[in-house]
């Protein structure tokens, strides 16, 4: 219980500090409009592949008990240089980002803590359960990783709280600033917090960690049945496998309609919000609500609902829940209608779709599984982000509003919601042995 215990402290410490950046990096993002923000996606979504193809690995190849403290220093670091770089702009009396009284100089610190944030994110998590995994075997894992996640999810709620409340007090040119060194301190909490665990799972009996040494040697490299895949091995792996193609096509129209919904949420909360401090108020709330939901959800329905609904239906869940989202919104596009449309569908993947999602791949054999997943989870997540993008621009150019939105929604959904159940279907016969993966 201590070490499930520090270690949902370790967790809540990384999403508390991650979740008061989030909204600053959003409201950032929305200073100059629609037409800013979706390069700025964009430019995101391309420098988070190029760091996932030139950094995805490097956690498994260094000790994580080094490892961990130095990548969450670099984060400290960054945040420091940003805050100081925002102070020192509003200490010559710039404004804040986006106001007639801010600088060009502001506007692209601004722009590149969005990118920043968007790549660093990647990491933050990744970081985190590389060293639980270390921590813990697998037997422990499966007793207290969800105990941990919860720790995670209410940190993810208290750090919307945190910006939500101190955008509400002030509409200074230094509150960017302040949330960002806010949010260096939390991720500084989160280091001492790891370094105590690492210390106490040390002294402890049921720790992995006194065979260190042992598994580090092994983990350093792959399995010879298991070679590290190339990016041509997982085309050959998926342009194979009819079944392999279709969980692609189904992360992908999951991405579209991500994006589709980040665009569709910065508009509402432009179309409400008229200061800096409204606006990143607005987006903390958003995540606040979504967190809550999800919450909810992992606690009361993920486990009784996959069981009850099966893959299939689990995972068409989300295409329904988009159509219905985006008819209701047309009708009443206003933030409340949105903010519940929002943290209903977000919770849903978190909580059931990315589960389910995630049993897909347990029917297929591992050499193949290796080689495909990468590219699915990296290169097809991505086309998605740059695709649903493309879509959102090609909306905006046509003067399409949600009602638009909605009817374009219809067909997408179909088509993704029967994937789902089609996938459904297949996993089943897969897992009884009635056909071949391919």
């Amino acid at each position: 219980m201590p070490l499930a215990l520090l270690s949902a402290l370790f967790f809540f410490c990384v999403l508390c500090g991650y979740f008061c950046l989030r909204p600053v990096r959003e409201a950032l993002g929305v200073s100059r409009g629609m037409d800013d923000l979706r390069w700025l996606f964009v430019g995101s979504s391309i420098g988070s592949l190029v760091a996932v193809l030139a950094f995805g690995g490097i956690v498994n190849r260094f000790d994580r008990r080094r490892f961990v403290p130095i990548a969450y220093l670099f984060v400290i670091a960054c945040l420091v240089v940003f805050a100081s770089l925002l102070i020192a702009d509003a200490w010559r009396g710039g404004g804040l980002v986006g106001t007639d009284t801010g600088t060009g100089f502001a506007l692209a610190v601004g722009y590149t803590f969005f990118v920043w944030l968007s790549v660093v994110n990647l990491f933050v998590n990744s970081v985190f359960w590389a060293f639980m995994v270390d921590l813990y075997d697998l037997d422990q894992g499966k007793r207290m990783f969800a105990f941990i996640g919860v720790g995670g999810t209410l940190g993810a709620i208290s750090g919307s709280t945190i910006a939500e409340a101190v955008a509400g007090m002030t509409d200074s040119a230094y509150l960017p600033a302040g949330l960002m060194l806010g949010g260096a301190a939390l991720f500084g909490c989160a280091i001492v917090s790891m370094l105590v665990l690492d210390r106490m799972a040390g002294a402890s009996a049921h720790s992995r960690l006194g065979k260190h040494d042992e598994r580090l040697a092994h983990s350093h490299a792959a399995p010879a049945s298991q070679p590290q895949p190339r990016f041509w091995d997982g085309v050959t792996a998926l342009a194979s496998s009819p079944y392999l193609l279709g969980v692609a096509l189904f992360i992908m129209l999951l991405t579209v309609s991500n994006t589709l919904l980040y665009f569709t949420q910065a508009h509402v909360v432009l179309e409400r919000a008229d200061t800096f401090s409204e606006r990143l108020a607005s987006f903390a709330q958003l995540n606040m609500l979504t967190q809550t939901m999800a919450l909810l959800t992992q606690v009361f329905i993920t486990t009784h609902l996959i069981k009850r609904l099966g893959v299939g239906w689990t995972l068409s869940l989300m295409p329904l829940m988009l159509v219905a989202g985006f008819a209701v919104l047309a009708i009443w596009p206003i933030f409340a209608v949105f903010a519940m449309f929002q943290a209903l569908f977000r919770a849903a993947e978190y909580a059931t779709t990315r589960p389910a999602r995630e049993t897909l791949f347990s029917v297929i054999p591992v050499a193949q599984k290796y080689k495909a997943k990468p590219l699915i989870d990296v290169f097809i997540y991505r086309f998605g982000d740059l695709a649903g993008a493309g879509i959102d621009r090609a909306l905006a150019a046509l003067g399409a509003g949600l009602a638009v939105v909605a009817v374009s929604a219809v067909p997408l959904a179909a088509v993704w919601a029967a994937l789902a159940l089609a996938l459904g279907r297949a996993q089943q016969r897969l897992d009884r042995g009635e056909i071949v993966a391919r």
